[in-house]
């Protein structure tokens, strides 16, 4: 018993440790375009303008957020875009709202708004708005974002310096979450915590790993490679469609980056805890592509990874208490390294066996539900699981 509490234990100090260390050395080489030296124009060739840019934003029953997002996306500092707003088959005042702002003075001829009634089969109501808007687009650059985005005037100018900079052909802006509740607080910093564990943002831009990067909040892709890479006819039923975005572009060999942005964009993803967990709900068994035993084995390794080091430390005796206080002392260092990108404090490390316990509850509800279903409701559409598995890249 002695040593299966020491084995344990050294796993967990192990597994903890080397990704605070990793993260420490990686993380600083996250550029920040909010820093002074990103306040610029994007590089422009000689006899040519600057890139032009396609903001594409699809919605669907986004009254109370629409117009706000839009009104600052037509307030941008960049001299060369247009904005392409979908609305995708919305029930409540989505479509309304959007026709009256592409009316108006602040519009300046820059929004053109696309109706869309009907989904054909073998679509998500997403993807395939991003794509009707994407066929219209005439832009060098395409910018998915979502309808509930704030942007500020100069998000997308410093997004452009650095990518043309680089190059990059596809680029992620971390988005700033605007959370107001403490529950909403936990959650996420529990999610970011498990981000990167699964997803090392630091080795993004290295060509030679694996490691890839989308958001739907920013999601800035070149013409020419969205074009390469399938558009998002290849992504149709893709319910991961920003991940996925970005892991087909890395594995066709394209150069991928993420930055820092405070708040260059900002996003209330969820109103309090169980509101992140209705959120993750439709996703969970999605990541875990639509397998049980995978959503099995992972609840497990997530409750031994992230409950382990607060039992032991209670359960074990002398010396064995030592692993399960450096894995402990590492995901509260992790802590305190959010709190320099987020308003998450790093205090909020005491409650994450609660977001565990929570975490694993969503993975099992999105289990269940998915396959009780036969298929996941997105926006009021069904979308049966047997076209969601045929569909995953």
């Amino acid at each position: 018993m002695i040593y299966c509490s020491w084995i344990a234990g050294i796993i967990l100090a192990l597994a903890w440790f080397s990704r605070i260390v990793e993260a420490a050395f990686g993380v600083p080489k996250i550029a920040d375009i909010s820093r002074p030296e990103w306040d610029r124009a994007p590089k422009t060739s000689s006899n040519r303008n600057i890139s032009r840019v396609s903001i594409i934003v699809p919605a669907c029953n986004e009254e109370e957020t629409i117009e706000q997002g839009l009104t600052q996306l037509l307030n941008l500092d960049y001299a060369n875009y247009e904005v392409i707003a979908v609305n995708d088959r919305s029930t409540d005042r989505t479509g309304e709202i959007m026709n009256r702002v592409a009316k108006s003075a602040r519009a300046h001829g820059r929004l053109r708004v696309v109706h869309v009634t009907d989904l054909p089969s073998g679509w998500l109501g997403k993807t395939h708005a991003m794509w009707t808007a994407s066929e219209l687009a005439n832009g060098d650059w395409l910018l998915f974002t979502d309808a509930d985005v704030l942007f500020k005037p100069d998000a997308l100018r410093r997004a452009l310096a650095y990518a043309e900079a680089e190059p990059a052909d596809h680029m992620v802006l971390f988005p700033r979450m605007i959370m107001k509740q403490a529950g909403e607080k936990m959650m996420i910093a529990f999610f970011q915590t498990l981000f990167m564990f699964g997803h090392r943002p630091w080795k993004v831009a290295e060509p030679d790993t694996d490691d890839h990067m989308g958001v739907g909040a920013f999601n800035l892709i070149r013409r020419r490679v969205y074009d390469a890479v399938g558009t998002y006819k290849a992504l149709r039923m893709e319910v991961l469609d920003d991940m996925k975005l970005g892991k087909v572009v890395k594995k066709a060999g394209y150069a991928q980056r993420n930055v820092f942005g405070a708040d260059l964009i900002s996003i209330r993803w969820a109103k309090g805890a169980m509101g992140v967990v209705r959120n993750l709900t439709k996703n969970f068994f999605a990541i875990m592509s639509f397998q049980w035993w995978r959503a099995v084995a992972t609840c497990v390794v997530l409750l031994f990874l992230n409950l382990g080091p607060f039992i032991g430390i209670v359960l074990a005796h002398g010396w064995a208490r030592l692993p399960y206080g450096i894995a402990l002392v590492s995901m509260c260092l992790v802590y305190v390294g959010m709190s320099m990108h987020s308003s998450i404090e790093p205090y909020y490390f005491v409650l994450h066996p609660v977001s565990t316990l929570l975490f694993a509850y969503t993975m099992f509800r999105s289990m269940f539900l998915t396959l009780g279903k036969g298929g996941v409701t997105w926006r009021g559409t069904f979308y049966p699981l047997d076209e969601l598995r045929k569909g995953m890249v």
